[in-house]
């Protein structure tokens, strides 16, 4: 079995089991991957991989300085945010177009196929479409432009009394490289970095334009149809 097929196949295991808390944030607190919801936990914030969780949790703990919140976050498990509806912790999900999102984990991770990409969405999405009122929902173009607005609904919701993130240059230019910094110290080549780190470059928009037409001509019409509908009843 080739390395490639091996990685698709671990990856299409993860999220699967993903979606069972019991199961899922143990073996996830033993890969030491992300940071799993505890008793000590403030705020879950999860989404599918590319949908703007780096900005999203360094904007939140930005927003929150000089006190230190406890941030459950990148596990890409919709687990954790069933755990945190089941403990009554606040949490915010993030979630982006279906195309765009397959897209740019497709990027990130070449090694998968279009359909494993779609199948990774539907596990993380479809859990949470019955549990809608145990979390806020943000989009991708929200985190980004005004992600001070999606920590008011945070605190209308739960109660709580977070401060709002404030889109300022200065906390803007930290994000930006507090985000290269962790990226840079992950990758292993200059290629890899390009791949893996959210930010626009020549080299992604490129592979965008490849990928996009790859999407619309590899992907089952019954996946994409799927992962559009759960899209579109969480967004409404």
């Amino acid at each position: 079995m080739s390395g490639h097929l091996v990685a698709g196949t671990l990856y299409e295991l993860k999220t699967l089991v993903a979606c069972w808390p019991a199961i899922a944030l143990p073996l996830q607190r033993w890969r030491g991957r992300g940071v799993v919801v505890s008793e000590r936990t403030e705020i879950v914030i999860e989404s599918f991989p590319r949908t703007a969780s780096s900005f999203a949790v360094a904007a939140f703990r930005i927003a929150q300085e000089p006190d230190q919140t406890i941030i459950a976050h990148h596990t890409h498990m919709p687990a954790q945010v069933l755990e945190a509806a089941h403990r009554g912790i606040p949490a915010l999900v993030l979630i982006r177009d279906v195309e765009d999102a397959v897209i740019s984990i497709l990027i990130w991770k070449p090694h998968l196929s279009v359909s494993a990409a779609l199948r990774g969405y539907i596990h993380f999405y479809e859990p949470l479409v019955p549990n809608r009122s145990g979390f806020v929902l943000g989009t991708f173009d929200e985190v980004r432009t005004d992600f001070g607005a999606l920590i008011v609904q945070v605190n209308e919701r739960f109660g709580t009394d977070f401060r709002p993130f404030e889109h300022t240059p200065e906390h803007l230019l930290r994000i930006g490289e507090e985000i290269e910094a962790d990226f840079g110290s992950r990758a292993d080549d200059l290629e890899t970095l390009e791949r893996m780190i959210p930010r626009p470059s020549a080299l992604r928009e490129d592979l965008k334009v490849e990928l996009r037409a790859r999407y619309r001509t590899e992907a089952a019409d019954r996946l994409r149809r799927r992962a559009e509908r759960i899209f579109q009843a969480l967004v409404q």
